[in-house]
């Protein structure tokens, strides 16, 4: 365990002493229900949202669009 992460139980500990025994068997149970999770949900999640963009509309012309969407604006700098 690295100093980062024993700072951070540290932490958390000092938050959980004062919350009430119920609060601290459903933060249990929350914590416990994170751990059976699969571990690769992210990764799985990240890979399922690749190609989500939904358009009929070819990559140029989106490209196009949005720089075309772009406004700047001059603003003079007196130093």
């Amino acid at each position: 365990m690295t100093v980062a992460n024993k700072n951070i139980i540290d932490t958390y500990t000092k938050l959980f002493e004062g919350l009430d025994a119920i609060t601290k068997i459903e933060l249990i149970e929350r914590l416990s229900k994170s751990l059976k999770k699969e571990k690769n949900s992210t990764e799985k999640a990240f890979f399922k949202s690749y190609g989500a963009w939904g358009s009929d509309k070819p990559a140029e012309e989106i490209v196009n669009e949005i720089k075309a969407s772009r406004k700047f604006r001059e603003k003079v700098l007196n130093f």
